[in-house]
């Protein structure tokens, strides 16, 4: 089979929603539980997506403020549709974050390290907006082992092409495993570092539930299955839905794992 060109570009939210947004959500009121970062701090969510852990900061955190930056347009006009006017919300990329030094006391980011080109060079950026003594955190699917709605789609995919594999995020982001995201942080010069993994069942009421958003083009899964012809789809679904574990009502309960890390800043 030929090799497929497979897009890691996010654009639109409702199909990321639908793919996986909606399990983000559930990590991110978990993630901030874990740091318990005090009230009345100034945030940063660096690549903020549809919003999900902008709005959890909002919620849970009482904020003093919470900017976020993001570099798709189809998504901050999802993430301004969902926050209103909770957030101040700017188009930037990781690498070029338009706020002034020390202008915040956490930077955060969820799902969202593996996807920047030069992480050193966002680490350090996230460093340079932060004040001293502030927090860096994010945290990353846990995709070669327990991110099990894609694990299930990539072992089905590759048992029936090979080539596959070059696009599996368990094999393109070596930085989701906890060996490597202490290895960055610590080696972009921060301090006290520390990983968790933070699990979250993943449930769908029926093999059609799990299927569909498979069938939003968007993502390296998603974008995969629509770039094979309708036969080759159909006995990808078919080899899927053979080997999930489908309970007597149909129901299918899965585990994600996400990989959370946090430091702190030494200026």
């Amino acid at each position: 089979m030929d090799q497929k060109q497979v897009s890691d570009t996010w654009e639109r939210g409702n199909p990321y929603e639908q793919y996986v947004g909606r399990w983000s959500r559930q990590v991110a009121p978990l993630f901030l539980s874990w740091l318990g970062i005090p009230a009345g701090r100034r945030w940063l969510d660096v690549g903020c997506g549809t919003g999900a852990l902008c709005a959890a900061i909002v919620d849970r955190c009482s904020p003093a403020s919470i900017a976020g930056i993001e570099p798709s347009e189809g998504f901050l006009n999802t993430a301004r549709a969902n926050l209103a006017d909770r957030a101040a919300l700017h188009q930037g990329s990781a690498t070029a974050i338009p706020l002034g030094d020390a202008s915040v006391d956490v930077a955060v980011s969820g799902l969202v390290l593996n996807f920047v080109p030069d992480q050193r060079a966002a680490l350090a950026e996230m460093a340079r907006v932060t004040g001293k003594a502030g927090t860096i955190a994010g945290y990353v699917w846990d995709y070669a082992g327990k991110m099990e709605l894609m694990r299930h789609f990539w072992d089905a995919a590759v048992e029936l092409d090979a080539s596959a594999a070059k696009m599996d995020e368990g094999v393109r982001f070596p930085l989701c495993r906890p060996e490597a995201l202490e290895n960055l942080l610590a080696g972009a010069g921060l301090k006290d570092v520390e990983v968790k993994s933070i699990d979250i069942p993943t449930r769908f009421a029926s093999f059609d539930d799990y299927w569909q958003p498979f069938l939003g083009g968007q993502g390296p899964a998603p974008a995969y299955a629509m770039s094979l012809d309708e036969t080759a789809r159909a006995r990808l679904r078919d080899r899927i839905r053979a080997r999930i574990p489908i309970a007597a009502n149909g129901s299918i309960s899965l585990t994600a794992r996400a990989w959370a890390v946090r430091a702190t800043v030494a200026k």
